[in-house]
């Protein structure tokens, strides 16, 4: 019998009904945070849920909510490295990988735990660093478990201060001289975005705030910056992704949501993607910051009108 996890609830996020959180061993023995939520009537299907950086299960309670509703039963994870996942370093706050073969292994781990329980047809939902890592993981061989998916502002191209080719450069040394354990220049050792005023993410006060104060019920929810190690992984991951035979056998209809004041991810590289995805398709969503789930109501709607597109063509 698997293992109880903790879900952290607050006044504003209580937790969904229908389901709750548990353990699930990585191919490693890595300890991963996995929740599965059934609706109340017959599911249409499964909604799996990634989360971008810094990003847990919690964040989406909202989102969980809403989908559902939609009669979706929803299979939400912390990616190994935050939330209540095992982090790869003993400083919590920083936001570390080695490779993302590891991540496609913990994904794998999870979907092999629950298939048995994740009602059919499966739709992978994924923003930013989990869309980068979804869409690698149908990519790489998942493709044929699911009907369809659909990313938020998939991490597919980083903006950084230094440009892409010096960042990236830059990454790889920092790891091959054994310094990738080190925060990333000007990121330090404190929760990411604490503040709303000139945040890069939202335009959403009270959705922002409802995060922070999940962070404050449960610091250990917490991530702090990148390391050089993290972003060396990220350039390796989207590069991956660049190529267009790596996308070509994802048969499956693929829509990727694009938040128009992104400026954090590259809008270009998502593009690409959706040239080279053999049933790719854009979607934009007007006036939206980079987190467009946690976004006002009125920049998520064409996330949510492209999503019911998607499920009510393949649940």
């Amino acid at each position: 019998m698997a293992e109880a996890a903790p879900l952290i609830a607050t006044p504003a996020a209580p937790i969904p009904p229908g389901g709750g959180a548990e353990w699930v061993k990585a191919a490693d023995g890595a300890r991963l945070r996995v929740a599965l939520f059934a609706p109340s009537g017959e599911a249409r299907g499964t909604v799996v849920l990634s989360g971008g950086r810094t990003e847990p299960i919690e964040k989406y309670f909202e989102v969980i909510d809403e989908l559902l509703g939609r009669g979706f039963a929803v299979l939400a994870h912390d990616w190994r490295g935050q939330g209540l996942s095992d982090r790869f370093l003993p400083d919590r706050l920083k936001g570390h990988a080695a490779s993302y073969q590891t991540f496609l292994d913990d994904y794998a781990a999870m979907l092999d735990a629950f298939e048995a329980r994740a009602p059919k047809p499966w739709i992978a939902l994924g923003h930013s660093m989990g869309g980068c890592l979804a869409l690698m993981a149908l990519a790489a061989g998942q493709a044929p478990r699911f009907a369809a998916a659909v990313l938020s502002a998939p991490m597919l191209g980083l903006r950084t201060p230094l440009g892409k080719h010096l960042a990236g450069a830059l990454a790889r040394l920092f790891r091959q001289i054994g310094r990738g354990d080190g925060y990333m220049l000007r990121y330090g050792g404190k929760p990411f975005d604490a503040a709303f005023a000139g945040n890069p993410l939202t335009h959403d006060e009270a959705r922002f705030a409802r995060h922070r104060a999940q962070i404050d019920a449960c610091p250990d929810l917490a991530l702090g910056g990148v390391t050089w190690g993290w972003l060396a992984f990220a350039f390796i991951a989207m590069g991956w992704l660049e190529r267009s035979a790596n996308l070509a056998g994802v048969a499956i209809p693929v829509v990727i949501v694009q938040a128009q004041e992104d400026s954090i991810v590259d809008p270009a590289s998502q593009r690409a993607a959706v040239s080279n995805l053999p049933k790719g398709r854009l979607v934009v969503a007007p006036r939206s910051r980079h987190e467009i789930l946690m976004e006002t109501d009125d920049r998520r709607a064409a996330f949510w009108t492209a999503f019911d597109e998607v499920a009510s063509a393949v649940a």
